[in-house]
């Protein structure tokens, strides 16, 4: 009876052993899991990526506004050249912001981004973009970065978006570490 009992126990612990393993496994995938999820359903209203703009351009006008933010552990300025641009569903526009290293040392950021309302985030396509990869700024350096965007012309066979005559592109940049230590830890 008691080797019967040190048996369950042994099997109990060895499916309890397992489960755990499995939560912390799904636990590391859980972030690219959704990241993917977002980026394949414009969900939250993430941009998609294109390689060439929109075959028609509709009579429909759409206006974007732009909006830049940089994380407070990274030491730069960051804003859009311009505050919008008026455009019509399909037309391809090119936007730029400028960011500056204010830190004495080279830094790298990388930009996340979104798309408000978030519904129109799956019509959201970008050629190009900074956003694509990290950037390297050196001490002082200031840049001017370039999107390419068009709103998909399949927004206007949404009804969910007929309402939608506005449409903002938020960039936030964070700091990104690399294995040069290009990194932003603390502001200077």
């Amino acid at each position: 009876m008691i080797e019967e009992s040190a048996k369950r126990n042994r099997k109990t612990a060895m499916i309890v052993s397992g489960v755990v393993a499995g939560m912390v496994a799904m636990s590391f995938a859980a972030v690219p899991a959704y990241r993917a999820f977002c980026q394949v359903t414009g969900w939250g209203g993430t941009v998609q990526r294109a390689d060439a703009g929109a075959r028609e351009v509709l009579d429909r006008p759409i206006t974007v506004r732009f909006d830049a933010a940089v994380n407070n552990g990274l030491s730069w300025r960051f804003k859009p050249e311009q505050v919008s641009q008026s455009l019509k569903i399909g037309e391809t526009k090119l936007a730029f912001f400028e960011a500056e290293n204010q830190s004495s040392r080279p830094v790298t950021g990388r930009a996340s981004f979104n798309v408000t309302p978030a519904k129109a985030g799956i019509y959201f396509k970008k050629i190009e973009c900074f956003c694509f990869t990290e950037q390297t700024l050196e001490p002082g350096e200031r840049v001017s970065m370039p999107v390419t965007y068009f709103i998909d012309p399949k927004l206007a066979d949404d009804p969910n978006l007929d309402d939608v005559q506005t449409i903002t592109l938020a960039y936030t940049f964070f700091p990104w570490e690399t294995s040069g230590g290009g990194g932003d830890a603390a502001a200077e």
